[in-house]
């Protein structure tokens, strides 16, 4: 018999939500792609496009990142991009099909005198007709008014796993700074992104209690980016072990069935997920993908083959305005 839950999820309790990540996993499926079809067009995928726009050097020391000072990862240093460089970038993106277009900094936070590029790179993206995303770290109040004025669509600030687990992947910056910042981009008005990474050695419990984190916020995020972690070698994660694909996709179900009018993303450590993983994934619920050879520093399946597995699976971009 199955357990009855309401589209609309009101705010659940660790036990309840643990319930329905245990359903028998066809019974799961059903239900969160039953709630996906009343909020999303089940064959449509959000393309997004991502950039580093400063990349390694990070003072940071998490320990699933390549691009942290902490590690030996091999990964070398560099300075912000030039705003003219991004936004060429992001003309070839929205080319390729993406409509939004997202930016990242290997940063703690921005620096004030970094503040007026990282505003032009906004406003050129949003010249374009594209939705525009930047992930830079905590940010103080002002610079959130200075991004939302510039017109940022979404900010990217991931709480990455639950509160218990938090402190065994990072010790530089608080799951309560994690909240602060998202705190911070809403009350500017920037629609939030926040998600998380599986395979850090996490508990399923531990997986539960992030997504109902999310959930639970007196705004859920418009946006939800479900990684796999990529084991980087020489991080503190290099000898992770991997994720098993069937609770990967019990957590995008459960995703869905929490926050049901979120857009919830496939975003690192695709190129180790199977077709018929993505495809399970898609019918749970997962409705974006970031598109490109590239993502930040790591691989990415590349254009020619979701192109092809869109095909087999009867996929089409998602059109910008229902992105």
């Amino acid at each position: 018999m199955l357990l009855s839950i309401p589209s609309s999820t009101p705010r659940l309790t660790p036990s309840e939500a643990q319930i329905i990540y245990n359903l028998p996993f066809n019974d799961l499926l059903f239900r969160a792609h039953s709630i996906h079809r009343q909020h999303f067009d089940p064959n449509a995928v959000q393309m997004s496009r991502l950039l580093s726009i400063k990349t390694g050097g990070c003072a940071e020391d998490c320990g699933y990142c390549s691009q942290s000072s902490h590690y030996p990862t091999g990964l070398r240093a560099s300075k912000l991009l030039e705003v003219s460089a991004v936004i060429e970038e992001a003309q070839k993106a929205k080319d390729a099909g993406a409509t939004r277009y997202c930016m990242g900094a290997a940063w703690r936070s921005p620096k004030d005198r970094d503040m007026d590029a990282l505003v032009a790179m906004v406003e050129g993206v949003k010249a374009l007709g594209m939705e525009s995303c930047m992930t830079l770290g905590m940010l103080s109040e002002i610079q959130a008014s200075k991004l939302a004025q510039a017109g940022l669509d979404y900010y990217n600030h991931n709480i990455d796993s639950s509160k218990r687990f938090y402190p065994e992947i990072i010790t530089t910056r608080s799951f309560e700074d994690r909240l602060d910042t998202i705190e911070t981009v809403r009350a500017a008005g920037i629609k939030v992104c926040a998600g998380g990474i599986l395979g850090m050695g996490e508990t399923v419990e531990d997986r539960i209690s992030m997504l109902l984190t999310l959930a639970n916020l007196p705004v859920p995020p418009e946006s939800v980016p479900i990684n796999q972690l990529i084991a980087i070698p020489g991080s503190k994660l290099a000898n992770a072990a991997p994720v098993d694909p069937i609770d990967f996709v019990r957590t995008i179900a459960l995703a869905r069935v929490l926050m049901p009018t979120s857009h919830l993303r496939l975003s690192a450590g695709r190129t180790e997920m199977s077709d018929e993983m993505q495809a399970l994934c898609f019918f749970a619920g997962a409705n974006s993908i970031f598109v490109g050879d590239t993502l930040l520093t790591a691989d990415n399946p590349g254009d020619d083959h979701d192109v092809s597995l869109f095909h087999r699976l009867g996929l089409s971009p998602m059109p910008l305005g229902q992105a």
